[in-house]
């Protein structure tokens, strides 16, 4: 089968910041709040990738007791995630709350030496790799240059259009996509310490018990 029809992965590695998550989360939630839900949206990623088949690892910056495989690797998410990559990889980011196994099956089964499912802004929240020679780089638009260096290796590759994988929640106007569209622990969570979805402001928004936060979409 040539290497561009190839399908499947044989491992699933996910980036995760255990000392300081969610930065961008700081104007609505404190630091253990940050804490807590970066935890919440790892255990929803965590689950729905395991529903695939598939046992996930997780890259942490510090260790984390999860039931899962913890490598603990402290520096710059572009060299840490570099050092893991073999053919056959995929690359999930820890903060896809609104992912189910389906989505990362339909990832998974893309056929492409390399496939990218790009984040809204550029990014890219999950990735798959099946040749060697493949490296990530996730400074600014990585999306952009992930596909240059595919196209620079000579490498096929294919981009997952997905809503559930392109959504990574890392500002407070993403919260709403979660209240939405979020049905696991990281929703849960929310509405366990007081968000709700707003309606009064024509498109959907955000409070926090009954007090608008300044967060809609």
């Amino acid at each position: 089968m040539p290497a561009s029809e190839e399908v499947g992965v044989d491992r699933v590695v996910v980036p995760f910041d255990a000392r300081e998550p969610c930065t961008r989360l700081t104007p609505v939630l404190d630091p253990d709040e940050r804490r807590e839900f970066s935890r919440a949206m790892l255990a929803d990623v965590l689950e729905a990738i395991g529903a695939t088949g598939m046992d996930p690892e997780l890259l942490s910056t510090a260790p984390l007791d999860v039931d899962v495989p913890v490598t603990v690797d402290e520096r710059p998410l572009t060299p840490a995630v570099n050092d893991t990559l073999v053919p056959g990889t995929a690359v999930v980011m820890a903060d896809l709350a609104l992912a189910t196994p389906e989505a990362f099956s339909r990832l998974f089964e893309t056929p492409g030496e390399v496939v990218l499912a790009p984040g809204r802004g550029g990014g890219t929240n999950a990735l798959v790799t099946r040749h060697p020679e493949f490296q990530v780089d996730y400074h600014g638009g990585s999306f952009l240059e992930h596909r240059r260096i595919a196209d620079e290796c000579g490498l096929s590759r294919s981009v997952v259009d997905s809503h559930r994988l392109a959504t990574d929640v890392d500002e407070p106007g993403d919260l709403v996509e979660v209240l939405i569209h979020g049905g696991g622990t990281s929703s849960e969570w929310l509405r366990d310490v007081g968000f709700d979805l707003d309606g009064k402001r024509g498109r959907l928004g955000l409070t926090r018990n009954g007090e608008p936060v300044g967060a809609s979409r």
